[in-house]
């Protein structure tokens, strides 16, 4: 066993001769850092005669480190910033020897110099101990192999003869020794050759990290490189050299490295300008990847670079385990979600399941970590009511009852973006794919049960407030996770969390599924314009009534609910013929449901059961395929006909079940007409028998009419001129010769000259009689007129009672009071209000009704015409108008297609009042057959087929 002695400190020498130097004074004793004899393990080597020697632990702090050089001994210099990254020849072949034999294992030390701290360096001897308890000189090794030249001093003249049984005099031989047979041997730097010489390329300034991840897969057969694990700046970041000699021009070249799918705590710096602390743990992570990495030679996967293309992503492959899935075990990093996108999704389950681990056991940095706390239950089993997005939905739970719209759970899916809907109002389109993506998940889930299990929940922004919207992940039927199939058909991508949120449990599946949809180019990844083309939009009453004989024609057509207006109101989509519509099933009428958020003031209030009868539509027919037979559309655009729900043995009459359910009623005029299905008339007497739904609550009683006279009138024929026409077949007339008309003219005309044109403080009461200013062209003058609305501040609508027109006036400037000599009460109004007897016209608003008032503009105004009054309806009398021998305008108007024939309860009940109704039944007769021709030639409004049930409205 070699002894310490005391030695002087020594100069670099030449390494390819030995150099003699007089020994210099003795230097004065220091406290020594490391005892003379001990055991360490050698964490890396710097050169081949200088290692850093790793102590034990204590008290949970950080190891301490020794920089240890063998003892006169001095290899050649290693590449680094302050020769340019160019070796001395033979210094890498020298340090890898070394690194081999050294690194990672534990080896006997003697000291024989060392300063006073632990950053000084020490001199002295390193011993391998092998099995047989052996010891092997490095230094000398390191000597005799040519990778370090000795460096022994000549003794001088006078000084006395050295032991030579002295430990220092056997090492000095034994270096000699060694420097002999190297020489000999023409080994390491005494080689003729040139020894090896790197010149070291650095990545960023030498060449791109890119090039690197591009070459490794096309030069190596199995797509991994050979490095040395340099340097490690944290646990899962390091300075790799590539020693692999495939990669040809790049061996030799330095990048820096980033762990795959880790992100482990960082050192920080606390030396700079704002010194950044270390995060916690950093330190235990780094020691744990020096203790196992460094200076190893390994295989490296390169799998991409980061987002500035500085460092290299790639997985590590070391003989014995994965670092990644130990640093996580051992809660020494975080899984990095965008680093796992590059790995194999094989690789990935075993890091996922590591961190769970720590995470369950609070280890490192997952020491805080507690579960997510839920505001509800982890797991909901419920039907999927409806879809609201590419990846919302809305759900009721099982065993609650759909009694309120707030028993619904939205639930989004986790860890997915599936493209967003747009918005019309606000003039955002949908996002590519956003529809091709809400419908796959309404064909995947609407209307059927689901497994929901939520994994998190957020607090997401709504306007001026926010809402708590919980996330999970989905499984109907016997798919586990409907956001995989999203994601696989490239409909959605998976979301990128930041590095503490919660995600699915699946996440990895959805990354994996993303990228062979990547690889496949499917969807949002295929740079292709989604397919979605423009939907003919039936809501128009106009292009409804234009399309409407075609979807008549089509006899049972598919249709998808996309919307639910009321019980028996919908927004459909046909497919086969492309468009939406607006549906209602006919023979039915739904009570009105609640006003929706936001709707305009005015909107009717709910009636009762509007809201069950719109909630059991949600439950049964939104989003879901039903079958549609259209049989006609309604003035306002609506196509009416039958929908059938479910299939085969369940298929069924919705406005059957509807009926039946209490939550609508046949239309009492269908009833009375004949013409509803024997069918759902039973349906509503069972459920009035039942009292279920709406016959369950007190129904108003009709009201009161005030008694009438039942004298029944005679018919007479009086010559008469138009006034004003209200409508096609509404006006108001004066009768042909009638001296009261001529007297009030010329008595408003001496008011007006009377009192002038300024307007005058009066009553201002509904139905109050007036003198109203109107300007007929001639100049402005006083005319009697009965206010009969008012119109916003100061303003009143007035009917004049002596030509039958309204117009809208100032209360302050055109009303003043009627001198009581003319008012209604003396002198009735002049004009009278009529309608054409048993007939129907549409309002004037509409195409077919502006038509019927223009030609009966053409065939009475300005004529005498001979009107025959069979009676009086509602206050206004019912008339036919003739002109000489032509047929009638009534039946004129019914023969064009331009109005519709009274139902025969209206003829019954004009007939009742009449003394001799034979006329009245006569006219109906003549009307009927009008109508049937109309019908046949499909003219006015016949051209689209059989009107709709809305027409009623205008009885």
């Amino acid at each position: 066993q070699i002894g310490k002695i005391p030695l002087s400190q020594a100069s670099s020498l030449s390494y390819l001769q030995q150099v003699t130097m007089s020994a210099p004074a003795a230097a004065a004793p220091l406290r020594p850092v490391l005892p003379l004899h001990g055991v360490a393990r050698v964490k890396n080597v710097l050169s081949g005669d200088t290692v850093v020697l790793l102590g034990k632990q204590v008290n949970g702090g950080k190891p301490p480190e020794v920089v240890f050089t063998f003892e006169k001994c001095s290899s050649p210099r290693i590449a680094s910033k302050g020769n340019g990254h160019i070796d001395e020849p033979g210094a890498f072949p020298a340090r890898e020897w070394l690194r081999t034999m050294v690194v990672g294992k534990n080896v006997a030390f003697e000291t024989r110099k060392q300063g006073a701290t632990a950053g000084d360096r020490v001199y002295g001897l390193l011993f391998l101990v092998n099995a047989a308890g052996q010891r092997t000189n490095l230094a000398v090794e390191c000597v005799k192999l040519g990778h370090a030249i000795p460096k022994i001093y000549e003794q001088k003249e006078g000084e006395p003869e050295r032991d030579a049984e002295d430990p220092a005099v056997i090492y000095e031989t034994a270096l000699k020794e060694a420097l002999q047979e190297a020489q000999r041997n023409q080994a390491g730097v005494h080689a003729e050759s040139p020894a090896l010489v790197r010149k070291i390329k650095n990545a960023g300034d030498d060449f791109q990290v890119l090039q690197l991840t591009e070459t490794v897969p096309k030069v190596t057969a199995n797509g991994r490189c050979k490095c040395v694990i340099e340097y490690v700046f944290d646990g899962s970041r390091y300075r790799c050299h590539v020693v692999d000699p495939q990669l040809g021009d790049l061996q030799y070249s330095s990048f820096t490295l980033l762990l795959a799918g880790v992100n482990s705590p960082r050192l920080g710096n606390t030396r700079g300008e704002t010194p950044v602390p270390p995060e916690p743990f950093s330190d235990t992570a780094r020691s744990f990847v020096e203790t196992r990495l460094l200076q190893r030679e390994l295989e490296i996967t390169l799998h991409g670079t980061d987002k500035a293309g500085v460092c290299a992503v790639g997985t590590i492959h070391h003989p014995r385990g994965n670092i990644a899935v130990e640093l996580l075990k051992n809660g020494l990093g975080k899984m990095s979600d965008w680093s796992v996108r590059m790995m194999n999704p094989m690789d990935v389950p075993a890091l996922r399941i590591a961190e769970n681990g720590a995470k369950r056991t609070n280890t490192g940095v997952w020491h805080n970590y507690a579960p997510p706390q839920l505001s509800g239950a982890s797991e909901i089993i419920g039907q999927v009511i409806e879809v609201q997005s590419g990846d919302t939905l809305m759900v009721l739970p099982a065993g609650q009852a759909y009694d309120s719209e707030a028993k619904l759970k939205k639930i989004s899916l986790a860890s997915i973006r599936a493209p967003r809907v747009g918005n019309e109002r606000m003039g955002r389109a949908d996002e590519p794919y956003a529809h091709e993506c809400k419908e796959r998940l309404r064909v995947l889930c609407a209307g059927k049960q689901a497994k929901i299990q939520v994994n998190y929940e957020r607090d997401i922004p709504m306007g001026e407030s926010s809402e708590k919207r919980q996330f999970g992940s989905v499984s109907v039927g016997k798919r586990p996770d409907i956001s995989e199939v999203l994601v696989s058909e490239g409909l959605a991508t998976t979301q990128r969390h930041r590095e503490d949120d919660e995600k699915s449990p699946r996440y990895d599946e959805l990354v994996a599924a993303e990228a062979v949809a990547k690889s496949n180019k499917k969807g949002l990844h295929s740079g292709k314009p989604s397919k979605k083309g423009s939907i003919n939009d039936l809501s128009d009453p106009r292009k409804a009534k234009a399309y409407s004989g075609s979807l008549i024609r089509g006899g049972n057509l598919r249709g998808i609910v996309e919307y639910v207006f009321n019980g028996a109101r919908f927004k459909v989509y046909i497919p086969a013929e492309n468009c939406y519509v607006v549906f209602a099933p006919n023979y039915i009428r739904c009570p009105q449901p609640s006003p929706t958020p936001g709707a305009r003031p005015g909107t009717r209030p709910a009636e009762p059961f509007g809201d069950e009868s719109k909630r059991h539509a949600r439950l049964s027919v939104l989003q879901r395929t039903v079958e549609l037979s259209c049989t006609g559309v309604t003035n306002g655009g609506v196509m009416v006909g039958s929908m059938f729900i479910g299939q085969g043995g369940q298929r069924r009459d919705y406005a059957l079940e509807l009926v039946g359910a209490g939550l609508a009623t046949v239309d009492q005029r269908k009833i009375d007409y004949g013409e509803a299905p024997k069918s759902i008339v039973d349906a509503q007497t069972a459920a009035k028998a039942n009292k279920v739904g709406i016959w369950s609550i007190a129904q108003p009683e009709p009201k009161a009419e005030a008694p009438v006279s039942t004298a029944k009138s005679a018919e007479q024929s009086v010559s008469i001129r138009l006034c004003e026409i209200r409508s096609g077949n509404h006006f108001f007339f004066r009768v042909v010769g009638d001296e009261a008309g001529k007297v009030m003219d010329e008595s408003m005309v001496t008011f007006t000259q009377k009192n002038g044109t300024s307007g005058a403080p009066c009553d201002v009461k509904i139905g109050k009689a007036v003198a109203a200013l109107f300007n007929d062209g001639s100049g402005k003058s006083w005319y009697r007129a009965k206010i009969v609305e008012r119109r916003g501040a100061g303003k009143v609508a007035v009917l004049f009672v002596d030509h039958g027109n309204i117009a809208v006036v100032n209360t302050a400037s055109q009303l003043r009071p009627l001198d009581m000599s003319l008012g209604t009460e003396r002198v009735p109004a002049v004009a009278k209000e009529a309608t054409l007897a048993l007939t129907i016209t549409r309002p004037v608003e509409e195409d077919e009704g502006l038509e019927a008032a223009h030609m009966l503009q053409s065939m009475a105004w300005g004529k005498d015409m001979t009107a025959r009054v069979y009676g009086t309806v509602e206050g206004k009398m019912a008339v036919s108008l003739l002109d000489g021998d032509k047929k009638s305008v009534n039946e004129t108007l019914v023969s064009d297609g331009l109005a519709r024939v009274a139902k025969k309860a209206a003829v019954d009940a004009l007939v009742s009042r009449m003394v001799d109704g034979n006329s009245v039944v006569k006219l109906a007769a003549e009307l009927n057959v009008a109508q049937e021709a109309a019908r046949k030639t499909r003219s006015g409004m016949w051209r689209y087929g059989d009107v709709g049930d809305d027409d009623d409205d205008y009885e």
